[in-house]
């Protein structure tokens, strides 16, 4: 999968499915940051197009997503 090409659908994805899309190897080769700065374009490019219920479960996908980043750092480091 082409990062720069993300399949579509992808977006459209429930907050959970999308943070745990964006978490894996298929979407993300480089890892969880890669995925996150996906999200971040994503929402820094679409945000006027988008309703504000959009809006706010892209936002709820990017703490799940940050949640899960600092998850692993501590695991990486305690290690």
């Amino acid at each position: 999968m082409d990062p720069a090409n993300p399949h579509p659908g992808l977006f459209a994805q429930p907050p959970e499915a999308l943070a745990d899309s964006l978490a894996s190897k298929e979407v993300s080769p480089q890892g969880t940051a890669a995925g996150m700065r996906l999200l971040e374009f994503y929402i820094s490019h679409a945000a006027k197009r988008l309703s504000p219920s959009r809006l706010r479960r892209l936002e709820k996908a990017r703490k799940l997503l940050a949640a899960r980043m600092e998850r692993e750092l501590k695991h990486k480091n305690a290690a």
